[in-house]
């Protein structure tokens, strides 16, 4: 992954940005993808997925290259056939109905843009082939451009404009028809990393304005947690799992999506008819694990571990002891890597406030780690 792991924190921060504003309507229906495989010679790309997109959402297929999220993509927008399978806005089966008529708007990787053209005549493209009137389309496109903030550029060639400003006119292009469902493939990959950050919280902003129905792709799992309103995690052509932002970071099903999303401590252990067990100790959790053939692990998230004084009551939470090996200073966290007793390792992180700072442990130095019961998951190795 490109992105840095994200905290639970972070994600709260990030989603709390953007107020939701809109109410769908009729010309924001619901997607329903049912059985859709594709092949690609002896290479599955899409093996019997299944998806609902409800009215307005924004959901973001997310997942490693070869995964099969951008093939799903391009079946949506008509440029990829299926094998098998069938697709339905709202009540219109849209396989058999070729790309240009299917009312998608597209923003692609690479944007796509007619350099021949300006900023005016790049997004007023699709209401030409749509032939909409001359009065018509310059209010469209002015209105887009408003939107978008490239107000004053109309004029501007391709070749002027910023890589940002590049993206916003792709994306009024995609928009200025009022298509019925909007797709976005990696749209923000070309960026660098602070207009990245900043493009998606506008993206999400102008989505919250349309509540238009719309499917985004990435692989970078801090602009999915923050621009969506679900998160479908995609791995070998199948939905691994999909949920909200914050139950796929709290509540990962697999050892898959544990790693995916956020960073993660994964240790070995042993479920039998009592819990679950760390070299022998029975885990305290909230929820008893699921006995099953498959092998079992603890996911820990660094931020919720806790370096725990010797002097207070321990006796509620799981703790594990060790000896640090590093200290690893990254502004605004650190982060503590431990040794434990049986060999596994752990890593610790916590913000560099000057209270946690002053109790740095040294290298070398032995430690108790602690971790809540509320924040004890299981998760089985992926089949």
């Amino acid at each position: 992954m490109d992105a840095d792991p994200l905290s639970l924190d972070e994600v709260a921060v990030a989603r709390k940005t953007v107020v939701k504003i809109r109410t769908p309507d009729d010309r924001s229906p619901p997607l329903a993808i049912r059985k859709l495989s594709k092949r690609y010679g002896n290479t599955i790309a899409l093996h019997d997925v299944n998806l609902d997109v409800r009215p307005g959402e924004f959901i973001t297929l997310l997942g490693p290259s070869g995964s099969g999220k951008t093939t799903l993509l391009m079946i949506l927008a008509g440029f990829v056939r299926p094998d098998s399978g069938s697709v339905k806005v709202g009540e219109e089966e849209i396989l058999v109905t070729p790309p240009h008529k299917r009312n998608v708007g597209m923003v692609f990787q690479n944007y796509a843009l007619f350099p021949h053209m300006n900023v005016f005549e790049n997004i007023a493209f699709p209401l030409r082939q749509r032939r909409f009137d001359r009065r018509e389309i310059a209010e469209r496109v002015h209105r887009v451009l408003e939107m978008v903030q490239l107000t004053g550029l109309a004029e501007r060639r391709v070749d002027q404009l910023s890589g940002g400003q590049r993206q916003r006119v792709a994306l009024a292009r995609a928009i200025v028809f009022e298509p019925r469902i909007l797709l976005m493939d990696e749209p923000l990959s070309a960026l660098d990393k602070k207009l990245r950050e900043q493009m998606q919280i506008e993206i999400r902003h102008l989505h919250e304005r349309l509540g238009m129905t719309t499917v985004y792709v990435t692989h970078d799992q801090r602009e999915a947690i923050t621009m969506s309103d679900r998160i479908a995690v995609m791995n070998l052509g199948r939905i691994i799992q999909m949920d909200t932002p914050e139950r796929l970071y709290v509540g990962p099903r697999t050892r898959f999506v544990a790693e995916f999303i956020g960073e993660s401590n994964l240790l070995p252990i042993e479920v039998d008819e009592v819990g679950a067990r760390f070299c022998g100790r029975i885990l305290k959790s909230c929820e008893k694990p699921i006995k099953t053939s498959a092998k079992q692990w603890l996911v820990i998230r660094p931020e919720k571990l806790s370096l725990l004084d010797g002097n207070v009551d321990n006796s509620s939470l799981n703790v594990f002891d060790g000896t640090v090996t590093e200290i690893i200073y990254q502004g605004e966290s650190f982060l503590c890597c431990v040794r434990l007793n049986d060999g596994n390792n752990l890593t610790i992180r916590n913000y560099s406030r000057g209270e946690m700072l002053a109790r740095i442990p040294s290298v070398g130095q032995p430690v108790r780690l602690g971790l809540s019961p509320e924040d004890t998951t299981v998760v089985h190795e992926d089949q």
